[in-house]
């Protein structure tokens, strides 16, 4: 069996690195075409933005605004310049968010995460993703016929419909969340029902724990998962190597702090920011408010792309303490202030039936001063008062988390 769907996955990392940031400067003119693009990119020289140092000094644009974004403007809140019209399909998220999908082979990039995952032309596939309105269904469905499979429609629910369709069709290959292909093959198993010909499954949106792939396994299908969404499609898919997921080609994706755009070390965990090349419809520096973190080295499956650990959580931890918002973006900017702090967190708890907030930073050498000072910029920037604790640098956990809310409410 061949191992990789083309010779790009296999590319010098450096060779990579260098045709991304080749093509990036035109796919900013061509997003700059577009008015809200116009606007945010404002005064940068898009021929200058030719390494990752560079493209984190542009704005990221938050996966959360978009709804909001996109109302004042419709359909895409002028961040696409071609008509709707130019499109092949028009799809709408909960939120509501409007994505379009290019008129092209394979528009979502899935090909190379369903390759990785062992689909292979003549396969038959039963893809239960939805197809109504959402783009899930279609971003599966392209990048399986892509590959030369035989798609079944199935959209999700509706058991005993998906038994007579794999009884009469007998496809060896599933797409879907892997909680509906544990509800397939444990009604199978109650109702006799012949789910064999299913061996292999691409899972997403959803948790997939090994304990999970590991039941799958001894129904003899060999799931993998991929990290995909409405806007970009797979953005990072799950091989043979079973060592965190290996990122998609034709996209850049950087780890950045939670609220603001500076991307992290490598091993720290993040929030993603995905920058695509495509010139149809270009995203650039979409924060999606997961979090994830780099994985060090190459994998050993052979393909020489970036690997995360997958998804982590949420980076959106805006909470409310006595009515008013607290936001990562406070934490960052008090952060900024005070360079000489590590990794901060800001923990809400409830005291007396009264919120109480508490920042504890990470500071090599603290002092009474430093302490009224942040204590300080803490009111200053929230609006709230606070009390400030440091701890020693490397003593708070790697997950990301900026803001914890450990209130209970009996």
């Amino acid at each position: 069996m061949i191992d990789h769907h083309d010779h790009l996955e296999t590319r010098d990392p450096a060779e990579r690195e260098a045709d991304l940031f080749r093509r990036l400067p035109d796919i900013l003119l061509r997003a700059s075409a577009a008015p809200a693009y116009a606007e945010r990119l404002k005064g940068i020289d898009a021929a200058s933005i030719t390494n990752r140092e560079a493209l984190a000094t542009l704005p990221v644009l938050r996966k959360g605004e978009l709804s909001t974004l996109q109302k004042s403007a419709l359909p895409f809140g002028g961040f696409i310049a071609e008509a709707p019209g130019s499109f092949g399909r028009l799809f709408t998220s909960p939120g509501p968010i409007f994505e379009a999908e290019a008129a092209v082979i394979d528009p979502w990039r899935a090909a190379r995460g369903l390759f990785a995952a062992g689909f292979r032309r003549g396969d038959i596939v039963l893809n239960t993703f939805s197809y109504h309105l959402t783009p899930g269904g279609f971003i599966l469905d392209s990048g399986a016929r892509a590959l030369g499979c035989a798609v079944i429609p199935a959209g999700p629910g509706n058991t005993e419909q998906q038994f007579e369709l794999i009884e009469a069709y007998r496809p060896n290959a599933y797409c879907g969340t892997p909680d509906f292909l544990k509800i397939l093959l444990d009604s199978a198993a109650t109702s006799g029902r012949n789910l064999s010909s299913i061996k292999r499954a691409l899972v997403s949106g959803a948790a997939f724990p090994k304990s999970l792939q590991e039941e799958f396994a001894e129904h003899g299908v060999e799931a993998f998962q991929a990290y995909a969404t409405a806007d970009l499609g797979f953005i990072a898919y799950e091989t043979s190597a079973r060592e965190g997921l290996v990122v998609n080609e034709d996209i850049i994706v950087e780890i950045v702090r939670p609220g603001t755009g500076n991307p992290v070390p490598e091993g720290e965990v993040g929030e993603i920011v995905v920058t695509t090349l495509d010139p149809h419809h270009p995203f650039i520096r979409l924060a999606l408010g997961d979090l994830t973190a780099a994985l060090p080295g190459l994998s050993p499956c052979g393909r020489t792309n970036m690997r995360i650990k997958g998804w982590m959580g949420r980076a959106d931890q805006a909470t409310k303490v006595k009515g008013m918002f607290v936001r990562p973006e406070q934490v960052a900017e008090i952060g900024r202030r005070h360079p000489q702090l590590g990794r901060l967190r800001l923990l809400v708890e409830r005291e007396r039936e009264t919120d109480v907030m508490t920042l504890v930073a990470e500071c090599a050498g603290a002092s009474d001063e430093l302490v009224a000072a942040v204590t300080a910029t803490l009111h200053s920037v929230t609006k709230l008062k606070g009390s400030v604790t440091f701890v020693a640098l490397g003593t708070l956990p790697n997950d990301g988390k900026v803001i914890v809310d450990e209130r209970t409410y009996g």
